[in-house]
């Protein structure tokens, strides 16, 4: 089937390439949103038939400030996450590479003018040796962080994915690798294309223009323009898979959660397929900075951004950082987060050393809340019947870009991962699982088998679960 999107038309038309943010518009639908129960309602309804929302409706969840509507903003986003995505939580974790940077943000602990910080570019032998840590734990999935520098160019990058997928360590390996890195050309792009790339995650920061300036001083960063249309030129260079988000506490709330759907609509207008991924992290300590708390979002804020986002784009993956509080992640993985990092460090060289007791911030770009093992996240998941995944089959597969909407919009995307979790639980809880956790494991991947017997035939997975079970892997549908 061909996907057909009915993006919005605003103000500033949406073309290839060019800013689409208009701040006054934003900021008046802000204002003369309709908050009535009847139409809140309404919006909530629209969304759980599987429909983004537009700006305008965006914007009348976010002036809501009725509590029983809240709460019913917050069921809906349950609501709708188990339709469109089940209980599977995707799991992967942060490598960082290199925290050279000639940005002055002044948030980040990586910006150039930190005198503290020491500077790290992991070696060929460091990847290998952080990367066989991390596989040695049962990780199949990376997101390479980078700082913006003329070193990490794209060939730089593109080596760097090249030695990750090199490393094999017993049953473990990297299946999947995506980006965290500086806006590149579109040459730039097709050369970490090639690599074989997953998703390439851009944060724009603030979608508002004087707040940004305020936040990024000096560097190429501090060009918003040419941060905006950064994914813009990835799909130029055909990577359809992109990632967008926000940093929450910079500016209000309510206006970036606007310019993220404001966003949206654009790759929608522009290339005929939404992001891939929302992120929405929020603002935390980092070495020698410095923040305006006046934007500080509360853990109530925090909870009602992630329900209305949730809602607004439905089959959009949501991305729950470790920045965030273990309590805090219990909260918002049941509003509509499916991935999650577990087992985090994000010290330069941090995965293959000796002792991780605690942060040291002169090494890192900021503060991270949730610091447990990816085993005793993995067993919180399935204690709560939480079914972990670390499944990479739909870019094996080419179900990437429109061709992953073709699938998901319609529900279909729900059946295939579901199996494909399954399988990766299988292997997690064979190759690095405890008794205990096994026996916990295997009881969920029955219960979620009874689940499937519903809709579907599931003699394939259970001929490929016993396959796993005798040593095979690396097995999906």
């Amino acid at each position: 089937m061909k996907m057909i999107y009915k993006p919005q038309e605003y103000r500033i038309k949406d073309e290839r390439m060019k800013p689409f943010i208009d701040e006054s518009e934003i900021w008046e639908m802000l204002e003369e949103a309709d908050a009535s129960k009847e139409n809140v309602r309404r919006i909530i309804k629209k969304s759980l038939d599987k429909n983004r929302l537009s700006l305008q409706e965006t914007a009348a969840l976010l002036k809501t400030e009725d509590p029983e509507l809240i709460e019913e903003i917050k069921e809906g986003a349950r609501t709708l996450k188990e339709r469109v995505y089940g209980d599977r939580i995707v799991i992967f974790a942060p490598l960082y590479i290199g925290n050279k940077c000639t940005n002055n943000c002044t948030y980040c602990g990586f910006r150039a003018s930190n005198k503290k910080q020491k500077r790290t570019t992991l070696s060929h032998d460091q990847i290998i040796s952080d990367v066989k840590a991390l596989e040695d734990n049962g990780q199949k999935r990376l997101i390479l962080v980078y700082g913006e520098h003329p070193m990490y160019d794209a060939g730089f990058i593109a080596d760097s994915v090249k030695t990750v997928y090199t490393v094999k360590s017993g049953n473990g390996e990297i299946r999947r690798v995506n980006i965290n890195a500086a806006p590149l050309d579109i040459e730039g792009y097709k050369k970490v294309k090639d690599a074989g790339i997953g998703t390439y995650q851009i944060f724009q920061e603030t979608y508002n223009r004087e707040a940004y300036a305020k936040y990024h001083i000096s560097g190429k960063k501090s060009d918003f323009d040419w941060r905006l249309t950064g994914l813009d030129r990835a799909q130029e260079a055909l990577i359809d898979d992109v990632g967008i988000g926000a940093l929450f506490g910079l500016f209000d709330w309510k206006f970036d959660v606007m310019g993220l759907v404001r966003h949206v609509n654009h790759f929608e207008a522009c290339y005929n397929v939404g992001p891939h991924t929302i992120s929405f992290p929020r603002i935390k300590a980092a070495s020698d900075s410095t923040i305006d708390p006046k934007y500080e979002v509360s853990d109530e804020e925090f909870i009602r951004l992630v329900a209305i986002l949730r809602l607004a784009v439905p089959y959009t993956g949501l991305i729950l950082t470790a920045r965030e509080t273990q309590e805090i992640r219990e909260e918002v993985i049941r509003l509509g987060v499916s991935q999650i990092d577990a087992g985090t460090n994000i010290q330069l060289g941090g995965y293959s050393e000796e002792s991780r007791e605690e942060q040291k911030l002169d090494h890192e770009q900021f503060e991270i809340g949730d610091t447990r093992s990816l085993g005793e996240v993995i067993d919180e998941l399935l204690d709560k019947q939480y079914l972990p995944s670390f499944c990479t089959a739909c870019y094996r597969k080419g179900r990437t870009g429109e061709h992953f909407m073709e699938f998901s919009v319609p529900g279909f995307i729900k059946r295939y991962c579901t199996q494909n979790a399954i399988l990766t639980l299988a292997e997690y809880l064979e190759d690095y699982g405890t008794p205990e956790m096994k026996e916990k494991g295997y009881k969920l991947i029955e219960l979620k088998k009874k689940e499937l017997k519903d809709t579907q035939k599931v003699e394939q997975l259970e001929e490929r679960l016993e396959l796993v079970k005798k040593g095979e892997r690396d097995l999906y549908f």
